[in-house]
């Protein structure tokens, strides 16, 4: 029987978003009752609400939108590592080290695990990776990058170094993963985000199918 490790955080009212966005709320329309057989919902959030999917058109304003990325992507075989460590900026050689620790061939698909346990709150000093790195991610033949934190960028970045790096190797990013209770290795990772006509990320329901 197949085994997964769920990397989704779950997402709420106090799902943390990032400053000035657009944070999460639902609402009953509809309740069962003797007249009404079913229970429905409204919601409003951000494409970039949890664990979501950056499309190209997110940093780049010619660049595709999430329904037109390949779903391919998000699928397939996938390194965990973890780098937590009090450090405001991963760089190549620590991200080169860490894999090293945890495998002897790194897979196309690289989540990093920089949070001992992910915040509930906003996080406005979380950990970042240099444009450098992903040049050399993409060079080891990695085209998928996930983080546990809000973006790859700082915050108040009006660059966007390592986006535009994953832009110009034609990588792919997800983004909010809870890798709190994934250990480092090897996996399958599960993670299509929701076919969103036109927009510049969307949520997904990422796993890890544990290899045996």
């Amino acid at each position: 029987m197949n085994r997964f490790i769920d990397i989704t955080p779950a997402v709420s009212a106090t799902t943390p978003v990032f400053p000035g966005d657009t944070p999460f709320e639902a609402q009953r329309t509809i309740t069962i009752s003797k007249d009404l057989p079913v229970n429905v919902s409204r919601m409003t959030l951000s494409t970039h609400t949890g664990a979501h999917a950056d499309a190209p058109l997110h940093y780049d304003a010619d660049g595709a939108p999430i329904d037109a990325v390949d779903v391919g992507a998000y699928i397939g075989p996938c390194t965990v590592v973890h780098i937590i460590e009090d450090a405001p900026l991963l760089n190549r050689d620590m991200i080169r080290d860490a894999l090293a620790r945890t495998v002897t061939e790194i897979a196309p698909r690289v989540l990093i695990r920089t949070y001992q346990r992910q915040p509930k709150v906003w996080d406005p000093a979380f950990t970042v990776i240099s444009a450098a790195a992903i040049t050399w991610l993409a060079d080891e033949g990695v085209r998928l990058i996930g983080v546990d934190t809000p973006s790859l960028d700082p915050a108040s970045s009006k660059i966007m170094d390592a986006h535009r790096a994953v832009f110009a190797h034609n990588m792919r990013i997800l983004e909010g993963l809870c890798l709190d209770d994934a250990p480092a290795g090897s996996y399958e990772l599960i993670a299509p985000p929701l076919k969103l006509e036109g927009l510049d990320a969307a949520p997904v329901r990422a796993l890890l199918r544990v290899l045996e």
